[in-house]
């Protein structure tokens, strides 16, 4: 998801920016599904194996935006529950129409920043982390909300269950750049690394709305998967 500001209302794409069409509705909305979109961290203090009612795999897609990604994951693998997080009402209320179009049990939604993701998710709950296109905040004094900058990635490290990874893909070469080294640093076993997804011969790739976007515009897409490994959360 390429994240928007709230102070401008706009939509930020690699270094242009979009106007981000606020909905008045989508909050109604929002409220009238509380069975799928989770607001409030109270309603999973039972934990989200509870809520789904069985004990398949956890994967959450962070920063879900209109949840094509989430949807067809969801349809492709029904034996895996699948939660997106998106901070965007106008944006979320997209993925739940998908959702409510065409009914499934095994995908959630919640309202909500990642910074909040420890308040979603018990330690060592979730399976896999998707990070699908983010904002790549290219300036310097912005690094801190890039989601592979280290705040981040130390709440990524207590909600993974030990040695289960995160994916991500990107079409920006700095952040990805970035991101390898940043999750390097953390300790982190940086694994299948690709500089071109979609000439590299990985099968089943499911597409974003803006993967789609840049594929066919002939940009290479980056991607990665990382995890930490036993001994460095054991320090």
């Amino acid at each position: 998801m390429l994240k928007a500001t709230e102070t401008t209302g706009m939509m930020k794409q690699e270094g242009a920016y979009m106007r981000l069409r606020r909905k008045p509705w989508a909050n109604d909305w929002i409220q009238q599904h509380p069975e799928l979109v989770i607001s409030d961290a109270s309603q999973v203090a039972q934990g989200w194996r509870e809520l789904f009612g069985n004990d398949n795999p956890v994967h959450v897609e962070l920063g879900t935006g209109k949840g094509k990604f989430i949807d067809e994951m969801s349809r492709a693998y029904p034996d895996i529950n699948f939660i997106g997080m998106e901070k965007y009402e106008s944006v979320l209320v997209t993925g739940l129409q998908r959702i409510l179009h065409d009914r499934r049990e095994n995908v959630r939604f919640i309202h909500g920043d990642v910074l909040n993701l420890f308040d979603f998710f018990g330690e060592k709950e979730v399976d896999r982390l998707f990070i699908n296109f983010t904002d790549p905040w290219p300036k310097n004094r912005h690094e801190k909300r890039r989601l592979t900058y280290k705040t981040f990635l130390s709440l990524y490290e207590k909600v993974l269950k030990n040695e289960q990874d995160i994916h991500m893909k990107t079409d920006n070469q700095v952040l990805f750049e970035y991101s390898l080294e940043s999750m390097s640093r953390y300790g982190m076993i940086l694994k299948n690394i690709s500089l071109d997804l979609h000439n590299s011969g990985m099968e089943h790739n499911i597409m974003t709305e803006y993967e789609r976007k840049f594929y066919q515009k002939g940009q290479p897409i980056y991607r990665l998967e990382a995890f930490f490994p036993n001994d460095k959360k054991e320090e």
